[in-house]
């Protein structure tokens, strides 16, 4: 059996897969994130899903593409919970990145590929081999565009009363804003990047509403400069994206973009199907 792992911050897609490409099992876990997980939390997940821990000895190949694993260190920890876990597996970790370029070129063709969930990434592929010019520092330094930006911006907005207050009185219906929950999220729950990516539905839900657009217009248009524009190619190539906010913003981003006169590729929310394809013909 061979497990495929797309993982975010948020959630982590898994396909049991047999030398085939037939799917044995898919289910769905929490993230699996090592640089805001530590590796009791990471088992607990792992644990807490019956297909996973059930099948666990089963497993021959592992390939896992996760936000977090952008370093060798990361990698390396990761890998040896999943060794020790999957104990007859031979284990391959790789940044999430490597799924949405896998997803979104199928030829193997040049692109930049980007992601835009609860984190976000940008990378050059050149059809081998992918280049990053922007190593992440995490989402408190990072993550331009991402949902976890626009939760936060959400949050700001409300409790500095800059959200107009009809906006304000929806936002309320929908979430709990009570300032000792929020805190408790944000510094005690593990994921606190993920908690605040949750807001983010709210901003997709109204993002016709002026508060909201110019939020995102602003993020979006940082996102590009800041990772997209790094690229001295980003007008030769397509620029591909995967995940819910580049999913779910697609006109917007397409907006922005055409303004640097930069080409807008495929777009997914989640890049899981895509692999078995992958995994399949290169097995």
């Amino acid at each position: 059996m061979k497990i495929l792992v797309d993982s975010g911050s948020t959630k982590a897609d898994w396909i049991a897969i047999d030398d085939n490409g037939k799917v044995q099992f898919t289910t769905q876990s929490l993230g699996l994130n090592p640089e805001v997980l530590d590796k009791e939390e990471i088992i607990s997940r792992l644990e807490d899903k019956f297909d996973i821990s059930q099948n666990k000895d089963k497993v021959k190949q592992l390939f896992f593409y996760g936000a977090g694993c952008g370093t060798d260190r990361m990698k390396l920890f990761l890998k040896e919970i999943f060794q020790n876990y999957f104990k007859n597996a031979e284990v391959d970790v790789q940044e999430d990145t490597y799924a949405a370029v896998y997803a979104t070129t199928p030829k193997g063709e040049q692109a930049i590929v980007c992601i835009l969930g609860t984190g976000s990434n940008c990378s050059f592929f050149d059809g081998k081999v992918l280049h990053q010019k922007v190593q992440s520092l995490g989402y408190i330094a990072m993550d331009d565009g991402s949902g976890n930006r626009f939760g936060r911006h959400l949050l700001r907005g409300y409790y500095f009363n800059k959200m107009p207050k009809e906006l304000a009185k929806e936002f309320e219906k929908e979430f709990n804003l009570d300032a000792d929950y929020i805190k408790e999220n944000l510094y005690k729950e593990p994921n606190p990047n993920a908690y605040l990516a949750t807001l983010a539905k709210f901003i997709i839900k109204h993002k016709d509403n002026e508060f909201c657009k110019k939020i995102i217009k602003s993020e979006l248009k940082k996102f590009t400069k800041n990772y997209i524009m790094q690229y001295d190619n980003c007008r030769d190539v397509y620029v591909h994206f995967v995940g819910s906010i580049a999913f779910y913003l697609k006109d917007e981003l397409e907006e922005i973009l055409n303004k640097y006169d930069i080409k807008i590729g495929n777009v997914l929310r989640r890049p899981i199907d895509g692999l078995i394809a992958y995994h399949v013909l290169n097995k």
